[in-house]
Protein backbone atom coordinates (compact mmCIF):
# COMPACT_ATOMS: atom_id res chain seq x y z
CA UNK A 1 0.00 0.00 0.00
CA UNK A 2 2.99 2.40 0.76
CA UNK A 3 4.16 1.81 -2.80
CA UNK A 4 0.73 3.38 -4.11
CA UNK A 5 0.68 6.19 -1.95
CA UNK A 6 4.35 6.95 -3.23
CA UNK A 7 3.02 6.64 -6.63
CA UNK A 8 0.17 9.00 -6.44
CA UNK A 9 1.54 11.80 -4.06
CA UNK A 10 4.87 11.40 -5.54
CA UNK A 11 6.49 13.82 -8.69
CA UNK A 12 3.81 11.92 -11.28
CA UNK A 13 0.76 11.69 -8.73
CA UNK A 14 -1.61 14.04 -11.38
CA UNK A 15 -0.30 11.34 -14.44
CA UNK A 16 -1.16 8.51 -12.27
CA UNK A 17 -4.38 9.95 -11.45
CA UNK A 18 -5.56 10.75 -14.98
CA UNK A 19 -3.97 7.25 -16.20
CA UNK A 20 -6.60 5.46 -13.24
CA UNK A 21 -9.54 8.05 -14.61
CA UNK A 22 -8.77 7.08 -18.06
CA UNK A 23 -8.78 3.23 -17.23
CA UNK A 24 -11.77 3.50 -15.12
CA UNK A 25 -13.94 5.14 -17.94
CA UNK A 26 -12.61 2.70 -20.86
CA UNK A 27 -13.87 -0.04 -18.56
CA UNK A 28 -17.10 1.24 -17.81
CA UNK A 29 -17.58 2.56 -21.53
CA UNK A 30 -16.54 -1.16 -22.95
CA UNK A 31 -19.19 -2.51 -19.94
CA UNK A 32 -22.05 -0.13 -20.94
CA UNK A 33 -21.89 1.93 -24.13
CA UNK A 34 -24.47 0.60 -26.95
CA UNK A 35 -23.37 -1.62 -29.58
CA UNK A 36 -20.41 -3.50 -29.30
CA UNK A 37 -20.11 -4.32 -25.15
CA UNK A 38 -18.69 -6.49 -22.94
CA UNK A 39 -22.56 -7.76 -22.43
CA UNK A 40 -23.31 -8.29 -25.36
CA UNK A 41 -20.15 -10.58 -26.19
CA UNK A 42 -21.35 -12.82 -23.42
CA UNK A 43 -24.57 -12.60 -25.00
CA UNK A 44 -23.22 -13.75 -28.31
CA UNK A 45 -20.65 -16.53 -26.60
CA UNK A 46 -24.09 -17.98 -25.05
CA UNK A 47 -25.96 -18.04 -28.58
CA UNK A 48 -22.49 -19.78 -30.04
CA UNK A 49 -22.70 -22.46 -27.69
CA UNK A 50 -26.58 -23.30 -27.91
CA UNK A 51 -26.05 -23.75 -31.59
CA UNK A 52 -23.20 -25.74 -31.72
CA UNK A 53 -24.94 -28.02 -28.96
CA UNK A 54 -28.00 -27.70 -31.91
CA UNK A 55 -25.44 -28.44 -34.81
CA UNK A 56 -24.26 -32.29 -32.51
CA UNK A 57 -27.90 -32.58 -32.40
CA UNK A 58 -28.60 -32.29 -36.22
CA UNK A 59 -25.41 -34.08 -37.02
CA UNK A 60 -26.77 -37.42 -34.87
CA UNK A 61 -30.31 -37.18 -36.49
CA UNK A 62 -28.42 -37.08 -39.65
CA UNK A 63 -26.43 -39.90 -38.92
CA UNK A 64 -29.83 -41.82 -37.57
CA UNK A 65 -31.58 -41.06 -40.61
CA UNK A 66 -28.73 -42.19 -42.69
CA UNK A 67 -28.52 -45.88 -41.09
CA UNK A 68 -32.23 -46.09 -41.17
CA UNK A 69 -31.66 -44.99 -44.87
CA UNK A 70 -28.93 -47.63 -45.48
CA UNK A 71 -31.35 -50.40 -43.50
CA UNK A 72 -34.47 -49.82 -45.69
CA UNK A 73 -32.39 -49.62 -49.12
CA UNK A 74 -30.75 -52.80 -48.27
CA UNK A 75 -33.05 -54.87 -46.73
CA UNK A 76 -36.37 -56.27 -48.31
CA UNK A 77 -37.68 -57.08 -45.26
CA UNK A 78 -37.16 -53.72 -42.99
CA UNK A 79 -38.87 -52.11 -45.88
CA UNK A 80 -41.79 -54.14 -45.80
CA UNK A 81 -42.31 -53.86 -42.40
CA UNK A 82 -41.77 -49.85 -42.29
CA UNK A 83 -44.29 -49.49 -45.61
CA UNK A 84 -46.91 -51.73 -43.37
CA UNK A 85 -46.15 -49.47 -40.29
CA UNK A 86 -46.05 -45.95 -41.69
CA UNK A 87 -48.10 -45.94 -45.01
CA UNK A 88 -50.98 -49.23 -43.60
CA UNK A 89 -49.70 -51.13 -46.49
CA UNK A 90 -50.84 -54.91 -46.84
CA UNK A 91 -50.83 -58.05 -48.92
CA UNK A 92 -53.68 -58.89 -50.40
CA UNK A 93 -55.68 -61.38 -47.80
CA UNK A 94 -54.28 -59.72 -45.06
CA UNK A 95 -56.72 -57.63 -42.13
CA UNK A 96 -55.18 -54.34 -41.52
CA UNK A 97 -56.49 -52.56 -38.32
CA UNK A 98 -56.15 -49.27 -37.92
CA UNK A 99 -56.30 -47.82 -34.30
CA UNK A 100 -55.28 -43.72 -34.33
CA UNK A 101 -54.34 -42.36 -31.17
Amino acid sequence: MGRLKRIFNGAHGGFAKFVVCVTAVFVLVMLFWPGNNVIRWIGAKIEIVRQERQIKAYKRQINEMNERIRMLTSDRDTLEKFAREQFNFAEPGDDVYIVED
